[in-house]
């Protein structure tokens, strides 16, 4: 962690800065020389050099001449002491702290058991986002692991300062200053603004038993702003536990009666909003109805790399977000995995369920369906996540996005790269559909007890039609309607949507006051 007697500190959240006994060292001016540097500190293990070049540079290039001269130029920086810098022909490591490494241990740690000091100290830390200022467009596995970590930053952040604020809450001068930077964090969370209201009127009235004064009225913060949109709304996310351990990002847009969606895969709770591939959805959904989304675990703004995900795991993860939500009865909707996941949900807790909307989902996944042209399809397909995964490829983009969404523009094509690369990391993508490729809910179908509507698009090469129609033969008294799209994510202005929405609102009619 140091080098010789000097102390050594690579500062990662916020600007990049690299300090030698509290001094600021000069940095080389090669914007890669230094997004190199922040990998080696932050990942803080040994890289194989092959490696390190396939990261940050192209093949066209002399990659392996280009890597030597940046830890030429991190070596002047760092000095010669080879317990900070350890580079042979074959591999490099660098051994230095930073103050990722004070945040590091809490992304999977229960906040609620660490003291008051240390969650103010990493919060103290924390002065601007991950490696802000050092992000480079082409070198896509960086960015893809800058990302990650940016996310999982953020949600520590969060997770700090609500633990903060709820347990800081008699005293209130102490915890004001966390509830207003939560809500910088979160500007549109009505009940963020009731919190720092609350705590306001508690500083004021201390303030004045303090002079033996009427309590002024005047507020310490800038007035609320107007109410916001369904769309500014829902970038309201909140976090909830799972069994274990594991946190979970949900939010909820609208009013009206509840739908929950249960995850998928490729979600993002406030980047979704921005995207047409994903934002028509939630803006209809939320339209005449309360719509409860959360992300999927690896996915999103929920917790990434975690060790289970197996089926159960995310139904169990459901129940855990209905409880978090408060949510009593509502309609569940299913997409595609989750479709499963539904339906063993609504098994377990008929009473919750007014009715179950399943579209594009499957009974058994694509390695238990037994078709080994279609496995061999999708094997490759997942072989190519790990190497191709957020990159821009247009091969691989126009597989993936063809497959998913074959009648995408070109906006959705280039909408398709973000949502990749923001969503989900390749190994979790590529672990994801391996565990998405078993499931089976064959022996489930016919004790489903809840009101069910299956739909599919009668072209989808994600899931063929044939499994929607499987599933709604084998749910008791479901209905089945086709779509006319090829499409496995419905897109916005076609008619297939417009007819989905239209089915959708006239079930929950039907039911939701069951």
């Amino acid at each position: 962690m140091n080098g010789g007697q000097h102390m050594l500190e690579l500062r990662v959240l916020g600007d990049f800065q690299v300090t030698r006994d509290g001094e600021p060292l000069h940095l080389p001016p090669s914007r890669k020389t230094r997004a190199l540097l922040a990998y080696l500190a932050v990942t803080a293990r040994q890289h194989q050099r092959e490696r390190l070049c396939e990261i940050f540079w192209d093949i066209p290039d002399d990659p392996r001449g280009a890597l030597r001269w940046s830890l030429s130029k991190i070596r002047q920086v760092l000095g010669a002491d080879e317990s900070v810098l350890a580079a042979d022909r074959n591999a490099v490591a660098l051994n230095v702290e930073t103050d990722y490494t004070r945040l590091a241990p809490l992304v999977k740690a229960d906040l609620s058991s660490r003291s008051t000091e240390e969650l103010e100290a990493v919060l103290a830390s924390i002065r601007g986002g991950f490696l802000a200022d050092l992000s480079l467009e082409r070198c896509f596995d960086y960015e893809a692991w800058r990302q990650a970590i940016a996310s999982e930053v953020e949600i520590v952040e969060l997770g700090i300062l609500r633990e903060l604020v709820e347990r800081l809450g008699n005293e209130p001068r102490r915890a004001l200053p966390f509830a207003q930077r939560l809500r910088r964090l979160t500007p549109d969370d009505a009940s963020i603004a009731a919190e720092i209201e609350a705590l306001e009127d508690k500083v004021r009235s201390a303030a004045a038993q303090a002079t033996g004064r009427a309590p002024q009225s005047a507020p310490l913060a800038p007035p609320s702003k107007p109410a916001a949109s369904p769309q500014d709304s829902g970038r309201a996310v909140q976090f909830c536990r799972a069994l274990d351990g594991t946190r979970l990002a949900h939010a909820s847009t609208g009013s009206g009666p509840a739908i929950l969606r249960a995850a998928h895969w490729m979600s993002h709770l406030t980047f979704d909003w921005d995207s047409p591939i994903w934002r028509h959805w939630m803006r209809e959904l939320s339209r005449h109805n309360r719509l409860v989304r959360y992300d999927e675990r690896c996915n999103g703004l929920s917790q990434r790399h975690v060790v289970d995900v197996s089926f159960e795991t995310m139904v169990s993860d459901l129940e855990c977000v209905v409880e978090a939500t408060g949510l009593d009865r509502f309609t569940l909707l299913g997409l595609s995995q989750s479709c499963a996941v539904s339906i063993a949900y609504a098994i377990r807790h008929p009473e919750r369920v007014s009715g179950m909307i399943l579209y594009g989902g499957y009974v058994k996944g694509w390695r238990a369906r037994g078709d080994a042209g279609e496995i061999a399809t999708r094997e490759a397909v997942a072989t190519l996540m790990r190497e191709s995964w957020g990159k821009s490829n247009p091969m691989f983009r126009q597989a993936f996005c063809s497959m998913f969404i074959p009648g995408a523009t070109h906006e959705h094509f280039a909408w398709m790269d973000d949502l990749m690369l923001r969503t989900v990391s390749p190994d979790d993508a590529w672990r994801l559909q391996n565990a998405f490729s078993v499931i089976d809910v064959s022996d489930l179908l016919d004790k489903v007890r809840v009101p069910t509507l299956v739909l599919h698009a009668r072209d989808d090469n994600v899931a063929p039609v044939e499994s929607g129609r499987t599933m709604a033969a084998g749910i008791p008294g479901a209905r089945f309607i086709e779509l006319d799209s090829q499409n496995h994510i419905l897109l916005e202005g076609e008619p297939a949507f417009e007819e989905f929405i239209d089915h959708v609102r006239a079930f929950i009619a039907e039911t939701a006051g069951g």
